[in-house]
């Protein structure tokens, strides 16, 4: 029995001493090894053996790339305007040795750096340039920070401005100069649209004119072309009949109710042929006189 209870005991020691000398170490992970007290050496990912009860790991830490959001922190612009900020920091740890070793916690160590950078940064600042100078300000953050934590063995990869957010009176003042440029530009693109509806019109109403004064213009000189070559070959069908004097002042003499319709004609001119025939139809109708 009592050799049963030393073999167990053996056994235990046994695995307790294997547990304590193999070590895994998981993917993107680092241990820091002390041996007695002082720093030794960092185990990579896999396994590793470490001398048991002298050797001692302290806890694993991360290497992959981390993101740290901290709350807004209010911040004074150059003009005296106070703003809370909410930044996002991605960085990585490069040395497992000097993030453990030379400072106690990195991560306070980060957010306290960003909170005074950021200050420094936004006090040189007006409210105005602040809020449309993210991507200054992102840079600026990131340089200090990269060389401040290079020591720590960290990397910043990254520094995001979440928010910006002024006091809401100024908030109130700017949203009324929003709205106001807004109807602003309402407005002037309504007067331009006018405008432009406008010269639309006018323009329209001008051509409109040219053609209709073009086609007045067309049609008077067609009239003008088609009376022209009426009157012609009237002229030429009478010269061509050769008629007589009596059957061109019968002709006449049924024309004249058509001239005297208009109001301008007040004056008649009749050409002596003309009158010569009519003479002669006059002594040609019954009772008329004859020539001697």
């Amino acid at each position: 029995m009592a050799g049963l209870i030393i073999l167990l005991v053996v056994a235990a020691l046994v695995l307790l001493t294997l547990a304590r000398t193999i070590r895994i170490v998981p993917q993107a992970r680092a241990g820091v090894v002390e041996r007695l007290g002082r720093y030794s050496r960092t185990l990579t990912p896999g396994l590793t053996i470490v001398v048991p009860f002298i050797d001692r790991i302290r806890d694993m830490i991360d290497l992959r790339e981390q993101v740290v959001s901290f709350d807004p922190q209010p911040v004074i612009t150059e003009d005296n305007l106070v703003v809370n900020i909410d930044t996002v920091i991605y960085f990585q740890v490069t040395n497992a040795k000097d993030a453990t070793y030379e400072i106690a916690n990195y991560i306070q160590g980060i957010e306290q750096l960003t909170v005074t950078t950021l200050r420094n940064v936004i006090g040189g600042l007006e409210l105005e340039d602040t809020l449309t100078s993210r991507d200054n300000i992102n840079a600026q953050l990131r340089g200090v920070l990269d060389e401040a934590t290079g020591k720590w063995g960290i990397r910043v990869n990254r520094v995001e401005i979440k928010a910006i957010d002024p006091p809401a009176t100024i908030k109130d003042s700017m949203e009324k100069q929003m709205r106001a440029e807004r109807d602003k530009r309402a407005a002037i693109l309504t007067a331009e649209g006018v405008k432009q509806s406008q010269i639309l019109t006018a323009e329209g109403e001008k051509q409109s004119a040219i053609l209709r004064a073009e086609g007045q213009r067309q049609a008077a000189i067609l009239g003008a072309e088609g009376q022209a070559k009426a009157i012609d070959t009237v002229f030429r069908a009478i010269h061509e009949g050769n008629p007589d004097p009596k059957l061109l002042a019968y002709q006449y003499l049924q024309v004249l109710p058509q001239i005297a319709q208009g109001e301008s004609n007040k004056v008649w001119i009749i050409p002596s042929e003309v009158t010569q025939a009519l003479g002669q139809l006059t002594s040609a109708l019954p009772g008329g006189q004859k020539d001697a």
